[in-house]
């Protein structure tokens, strides 16, 4: 019996409903761009494993770095303790975060990172006697599947079961040039309340939410508006972080900084798992107290686990010298764009940074459960390219160091898929 049948009879694989999916394809061995599975088929990884290798499969500079570390330390509690890769870690992301983040909390994924951050909001205001709980988030967010994360995402399928038990938050639509005015009026109107405790986004491209992407000028004004009102902004890199949209992060588009930052996903290099959330040193000064029960009480089995702090610290050293490659990956895609920019069975198509997106023209609506995907998802899969569409959304979002030639075949294997329909 093969992996992928032995797979069947016992495993529970995410987001997927196994009466009617095709068995898991069992991969045995990854390098760089490519994976391949137990019958020898190559694949392309387009989509980085779920947006978490920026550096390639099984990345020599990293791997060395988690084998040394569990030579010396594979796991210590970090209440009480603590050790040189989560000191290295803390040091190397405030580096490159704006200068107002000073504290960093571990914990092991985007959405704890996310539960994490909007504790941490809630919280400030209880400590300091002020009763402010509301949270705004946008419409078609997404932040994870946590109590707390799936309450400040969008409302629908995926959480129609635990609908009762999440908290309600103030949602506002995603601003364009058409509606920003009349957005802009509700905003103020939720914030004149003065019970608003936070405003979570993902800064400028909403993942799972179908990629959707906005522009840096307003969410600026917004997170300004934030300021007047003294409200905390929370900023989801989990997928835009580490050089996704270009830069660093999606927050160096703007002006105004966000005061909490939630960070996973490709901080390990796609090794291992790993959850940040920052914050300003305001924010931490209101949980010191002699009174214990201003503690931040909230951890994890693994926090700061120190494997994965040595995949990070790896990681983040490589992204110090990472833009050539970033800057050439977004020439790439922008290359790719223009060609299929123009294919008649396309629309909407758009590029920020290394990620590019478009839908598949539909007879029906356009979401995740369109029936198109699974079409689209196996015919990419029979040419050899991983591309996890979201319905009839297609989405190219490689690893940093796939070659132009592996990429031409991505964008071959759309094409030849788009001539079927």
């Amino acid at each position: 019996m093969n992996l992928s049948d032995k797979d069947s009879k016992l495993i529970w694989h995410p987001f997927t409903q196994h009466q009617t999916a095709p068995l898991n394809i069992a991969i045995v061995k990854g390098k760089d761009a490519l994976l391949w599975d137990e019958n020898g088929m190559e694949y392309i990884d387009a989509i980085s494993s779920w947006w978490t290798n920026i550096f390639g499969h099984s990345n020599p500079y990293i791997a060395e770095a988690i084998k040394l570390q569990s030579e010396q330390l594979e796991h210590v509690i970090f209440a009480g303790f603590t050790h040189r890769p989560a000191v290295d870690v803390a040091e190397k992301i405030l580096r490159i975060l704006p200068p107002d983040q000073q504290k960093v909390f571990f914990s092991d994924n985007g959405s704890t990172a996310v539960e994490v951050a909007l504790k941490m909001a809630i919280q400030y205001w209880y400590n300091k006697n002020t009763s402010k709980k509301t949270i705004i988030a946008f419409n078609n967010a997404y932040h994870g599947d946590t109590f707390g994360a799936m309450s400040v995402g969008a409302r629908g399928s995926f959480n129609q079961p635990f609908e009762s038990f999440l908290f309600e938050i103030k949602s506002i639509e995603l601003p364009t040039s058409a509606n920003f005015e009349q957005l802009k009026e509700t905003f103020i109107q939720i914030l004149e309340t003065q019970e608003v405790a936070a405003f979570i986004f993902e800064p400028l491209l909403l993942g799972s939410g179908g990629m959707l992407m906005y522009d840096a000028v307003y969410l600026d004004e917004l997170i300004a508006l934030c300021r007047k009102y003294n409200v905390l902004c929370i900023a989801d890199e989990v997928m835009t972080g580490f050089g996704r949209t270009g830069k660093l992060f999606a927050s160096d588009y703007l002006t105004h900084k966000p005061d909490i930052f939630c960070l996973s996903k490709g901080i390990t290099g796609g090794f291992l798992p790993l959850g940040l959330t920052t914050c300003t040193a305001e924010i931490y000064s209101a949980f010191l107290s002699d009174d214990k029960l201003k503690t931040f009480f909230h951890g994890h089995s693994y926090t700061g686990n120190p494997l994965a702090c040595a995949a990070a610290s790896a990681s983040l050293l490589l992204l110090q010298n990472a833009s050539p490659l970033i800057d050439a990956l977004v020439q790439l895609q922008s290359q790719f764009f223009a060609q299929l920019a123009t294919h008649p069975k396309i629309e909407n198509i758009r590029q920020i940074g290394t990620v590019v997106a478009f839908e598949v023209k539909t007879f029906s609506t356009s979401n995740y459960f369109n029936q198109l995907r699974d079409f689209l998802y196996q015919n990419f899969i029979a040419r050899g390219v991983i591309l996890r569409p979201l319905g009839n959304t297609v989405y190219v979002l490689p690893p940093y160091i796939i070659t132009k030639q592996q990429l031409a075949k991505v964008y071959n294997a759309i094409n030849e898929v788009l001539d079927l329909l």
